[in-house]
């Protein structure tokens, strides 16, 4: 059970950690003026986060259905299985289960930070390998290029810098050249997301009869966020990103705009331990009114 959880958690932070590169992807695009071409190369690097959350998935799913599972077999024995939810029993698998899903929150935001600790040089590696991809116009070019010849890219590995300890307290000192809304909603936005499926998992166990309704309404919470994104995040980030490449902001600009985005998004895997019992709740209620 320890070592599933485990998984669990380290494929977590990984999701989390290249969710978070991608915000230095605009930060590449803009170096280079190849915009279009970072976010495409992008793509072939977050199939490792598709991949993990495809294996992290049923994982999850398995401690939740490990969790019920016991819980009903312990009340039953305690003679409550007509009513499980009052079983002292079930109720401790509940709170067993509610802490190993703040540990999965943990990984998250532990994932979070690790991206945030490398954009800068995966930024610097990044708009080297657009260029590259320039040079011999193919991405499996490019990654026969890699292969057989690493030294090349080992060479620009070695020259590579991690951030400075005092980056935030720079940044401070500067005003902030970006709209405050946009800054708060993803944090808002990242909280949320961070617990969509985690309590549709948690609201099964908390309405065992219907737990398969109560983990498909996962998408009642992750469609809230994904409205606020398509509609405030995304947009701004965007407008900003251009207007940089028109050379109507400076590239400052869009590093701090990275800077922030990354600040907030960790905030938000902190905040997402405030929304997942409220969510959680949300969904049971839900559930309940459907069936």
């Amino acid at each position: 059970m320890m070592t599933r959880l485990l998984i669990v958690a380290g494929l977590t932070a990984v999701i989390h950690a290249i969710n978070t590169l991608v915000y230095g992807v605009r930060l590449a695009g803009v170096r280079t003026r190849r915009l279009a071409t970072a976010i495409s190369l992008f793509n072939i690097i977050f199939l490792i986060s598709s991949t993990a959350n495809l294996i992290q998935a049923p994982l999850l799913s398995s401690l939740v259905e490990r969790a019920i599972n016991a819980g009903l077999k312990e009340a039953a024995e305690g003679g409550a299985a007509a009513d499980i939810l009052a079983s002292a029993l079930y109720q401790q698998q509940l709170a067993i289960l509610a802490h190993d899903m703040r540990l999965v929150i943990v990984a998250a935001s532990i994932g979070t930070a690790i991206g945030a600790f490398l954009i800068p040089p995966f930024v610097t590696l990044f708009a080297r390998m657009i260029m590259l991809f320039d040079e011999v116009g193919s991405v499996p070019r490019l990654i026969i290029m890699i292969l057989v010849s690493p030294r090349r890219l080992i060479r620009y590995l070695r020259r590579l810098q991690l951030p400075r300890a005092d980056i935030l307290a720079r940044a401070r000192g500067k005003p902030l050249p970006l709209p405050r809304m946009f800054l708060f909603m993803n944090m808002i936005v990242t909280g949320i997301y961070t617990i969509g499926v985690l309590s549709a998992l948690y609201a099964g166990a908390l309405f065992p009869a219907y737990r398969g309704t109560a983990i498909l309404l996962s998408g009642i919470v992750n469609g809230i966020a994904t409205v606020m994104i398509a509609t405030i995040i995304d947009p701004t980030a965007a407008k900003i990103t251009d207007q940089a490449l028109c050379g109507e902001r400076p590239e400052g600009h869009v590093k701090n705009m990275v800077l922030y985005l990354t600040v907030t998004r960790f905030l938000g895997t902190v905040l997402a331990q405030v929304f997942f019992i409220p969510a959680a709740l949300l969904i049971r209620y839900v559930t309940q009114i459907i069936v």
